[in-house]
């Protein structure tokens, strides 16, 4: 018996229910995109409206103005530790420079004192110094005297110290009995072999500007030496042998 060949239509029954379900999801996705896409749109037209362009702006130079004043918080800070270190490199030299000073005046005291040049060298007027004495226009005075170890004998005297200066428009010099030397009135009394210090205290006049000193000192049996030393070097009290030397040597 011959085998039928298929039907070539095939009759379903219509599913309703399912279509309308279909047609459902296909609503609901539409209007998810029609809604999404109205978000998109809202939010780039909020983006570029001229408030939220501005909103940026105001961001963007709000940071700015924060990395700016750490950059110069940055600066201060070092500009600051520069300072301090170039202001204690400044005491350093200025401490050392002393102290160079001091050594050379010290070379050259004791140069003289040893004889090193070999020569019978005689009184010297090795150093001045002046400080102030508080509250008052009195000076405290120190000389140093030397005289060359080859000499080999006791040298004795007397050293004064006069002061010149300006008083009012004028150039005057006041003398060692008007310094209030009067208790040694033929000047301070030095006897010594290689050195001595004298000290002693003046007095200056409250209108009176003192601009240098002229010490004096007498050996007896000797010619007087004398040394004019400007004021200002007579407060550091570093001399060096060419610092207003007028020495008369016997």
């Amino acid at each position: 018996m011959a085998s039928r060949p298929p039907p070539r239509f095939v009759v379903r029954a219509h599913d309703a229910v399912g279509s309308r379900r279909r047609a459902l999801w296909v609503a609901v996705a539409w209007v998810v995109s029609v809604v999404l896409v109205a978000l998109i749109a809202g939010g780039l037209a909020r983006r570029s409206t001229p408030a939220a362009v501005e909103q940026r702006q105001v961001k963007a130079l709000t940071q700015q103005n924060t990395d700016l004043q750490q950059q110069v918080a940055n600066l201060q800070r070092a500009t600051q530790v520069a300072d301090i270190a170039t202001s204690s490199l400044r005491k350093t030299l200025a401490e050392r420079e002393e102290e160079i000073s001091g050594l050379r005046a010290d070379l050259g005291f004791y140069s003289r004192l040893t004889g090193g040049d070999a020569q019978r060298e005689g009184l010297k007027v090795q150093e001045v110094r002046l400080q102030p004495v508080a509250n008052s226009h009195a000076w405290d005075l120190t000389l140093s005297l030397t005289q060359n170890a080859k000499r080999g004998e006791d040298v004795t005297g007397n050293a004064s110290v006069s002061v010149q200066g300006l008083r009012g428009d004028k150039v005057v010099q006041l003398d060692w009995t008007s310094l209030g030397g009067t208790s040694q009135s033929n000047g301070m009394p030095f006897r010594f072999k290689y050195f001595q210090q004298l000290h002693s205290t003046i007095v200056l006049p409250a209108d009176f500007r003192p601009t240098r000193l002229l010490i004096k000192a007498q050996a007896t049996g000797d010619d007087a030496i004398t040394r004019a030393v400007a004021w200002s070097d007579a407060l550091s009290g570093h001399l060096t042998p060419t610092q207003g030397e007028q020495d008369a040597q016997p």
